[in-house]
């Protein structure tokens, strides 16, 4: 008989797509019926800026009790929007394979970010979007903006369906891509003009500590085996040491991107910006952690060897550390306020 597995999401497009999919991996290992469980959550139901409302965890509390009090048994989030401490009784069992991170210009009349009129108003609702914006184009109208993905681009002018009262939107392209509205692309960013928010365009599987361990779970504890992605998870786990590090959350202005290459060689790069955008301090590091393995298998240990994993994600944690340090070093937390404590 099949194992039942609930999975809990929130109600949003963009959830329940990236949930869709989640699902669709894990019963292509078969043995399991999955039932999909809608939470909603405090980042639903209220309207303000995500930093008043207490940062991006305001869409992952409910999930996690959720979880705790037995009502799903996995859950799923936008990996961004986890804090980066620890949730007792919890355990990160899957970061699938990410979606491309960069952060996407959806303008009216197709217009690149250096074609906007000057004094032309963009929506965003993330500070870490709007300094780098800024410090790009500094005579910009950046307005904050809440909403779903078509609300969203409902505002840019034009829409049909919004009041289209901005000239551009900026949204992750991954979040776009998962629901279908890559058309709405004018421009994509690279990390020279806007670094990502650690683990954008990644997604993330919690489960209960231990709740895996028994032969009648054995299915799912398989399935998320597979479904776990490692170069993605020692990229997010670098973005996120560092983003912890730095005592930062989503109202600061840090952006940051890793990238795990075949020889094993970790890259992270950091950027924290003024939130007016006129100063910012960007560095760089690397680590090396194991390569992957070949197609032929050999010339590398196994991704499933515990003792490898765990020193790849010490060197990951490291790096992000690191790096967060020089950062900070160079003055990053006068520059942005951070509350570090280093």
């Amino acid at each position: 008989m099949p194992q039942q597995v609930r999975i809990g999401t929130r109600a949003s497009t963009l959830a329940l797509t990236q949930t869709g999919h989640v699902a669709d991996a894990l019963a292509a290992h078969g043995g399991l019926d999955l039932e999909t469980v809608r939470v909603r959550t405090d980042g639903d139901r209220f309207t303000g800026s995500l930093a008043s409302l207490g940062g991006a965890g305001v869409f992952v509390t409910a999930l996690r009790d959720a979880l705790l009090d037995g009502r799903c048994d996995v859950a799923v989030h936008s990996l961004k929007d986890l804090p980066t401490a620890d949730a007792p009784g919890l355990v990160l069992a899957a970061v699938p394979p990410r979606e491309d991170p960069r952060d996407a210009l959806c303008a009216r009349d197709g217009l690149t970010l250096a074609g906007l009129p000057e004094g032309a108003r963009v929506g965003t609702g993330s500070p870490r979007r709007a300094a780098q914006l800024l410090a790009a184009r500094p005579d910009l109208d950046v307005v904050d903006i809440r909403g779903n993905v078509d609300t969203r681009l409902g505002r840019v002018a034009g829409s049909t369906t919004g009041p289209g009262d901005l000239d551009a939107v900026v949204l992750a392209r991954a979040g776009l891509a998962r629901i279908g509205r890559l058309e709405a692309v004018t421009e994509l960013f690279g990390p020279d003009v806007m670094l990502p928010a650690p683990g954008q365009g990644a997604l993330a599987v919690e489960t209960r500590a231990g709740g895996l361990t028994t032969d009648v779970v054995a299915p799912l504890a398989a399935a998320l085996r597979a479904l776990d992605h490692r170069p993605t998870r020692l990229a997010v786990l670098a973005e996120r040491a560092l983003l912890a590090r730095l005592e930062a959350g989503c109202a600061a202005p840090v952006g940051t991107l890793a990238v795990l290459a075949d020889d094993g060689t970790l890259t992270l790069e950091a950027v924290v910006v003024r939130t007016d955008g006129t100063a910012s301090l960007r560095r760089s590091g690397h680590a090396a952690l194991t390569p992957a393995a070949r197609p032929d298998g050999h010339g590398a240990v196994s991704a499933s060897d515990e003792a490898t994993s765990a020193a790849d994600a010490a060197a990951a944690h490291a790096l992000g550390v690191a790096l967060a340090d020089d950062l900070l070093a160079a003055g990053a937390g006068d520059l942005a306020d951070l509350r570090s404590t280093r």
